[in-house]
């Protein structure tokens, strides 16, 4: 049987954190992991899900059949760490260990082609230039709209609803993290 194998080096979030989605994607259709990792909303299944769509750009670089891939193996090793030190009371020292993981994953064809449960379809993202001139057609397209209906206030509402349709690539980073959190209350 063909395998492919991916590794990632290096990826600075604990092994311990890491084996909690790996553990989930072990024995999986390539189809359902990846959707598994979509949904998930832990931060090393982002790594994960690079790792596993990079295994399988090369499977299917070497002419393996892609319906017919599984994970057969995913293995999360600790890699090295970085040790720090707090200052505590009273002169003393904590220590901190930043730790770091090393993945591999291995693709392997099955013999039976399982049936996809899931399509996952890439969703395009809007350019700022193209958002502008969408917006444009379309106040556009409503001016014409509201001579006509007399300037109804749920032609109003809908232009509303339209522009807030349209929306920007999300920003990833600090600043989203942090200004999606919930406030305690």
């Amino acid at each position: 049987m063909k395998q492919q194998i991916a590794k990632l080096n290096y990826l600075r979030i604990a092994p311990r954190k890491v084996r909690l989605m790996a553990s989930l994607l072990r024995g999986m259709s390539v189809n359902e992991a990846e959707a598994q990792l979509i949904t998930n909303s832990k931060r090393s299944s982002e790594p994960l899900l690079q790792l596993l769509r990079s295994a399988i750009s090369n499977a299917k670089n070497n002419q393996m059949n892609l319906e017919k891939l599984i994970v057969k193996e995913i293995r999360v090793d600790g890699g090295p760490m970085l040790k720090r030190w707090l200052p505590r009371a009273q002169g003393r020292a904590t220590p901190i260990q930043k730790k770091s993981s090393h993945i591999s994953i291995i693709l392997e064809e099955s013999e039976k082609a399982r049936v996809p449960r899931f399509k996952i379809e890439k969703q395009e993202r809007v350019k700022k230039s193209q958002l502008s001139k969408i917006k444009k057609e379309q106040s556009a397209h409503k001016h014409d709209h509201e001579h006509i209906h007399d300037h109804d206030h749920e032609n109003e509402n809908r232009k509303k609803e339209d522009i807030k349709e349209i929306k920007e690539a999300p920003k990833k980073g600090f600043a989203q993290r942090m200004f999606r959190r919930k406030s305690i209350g």
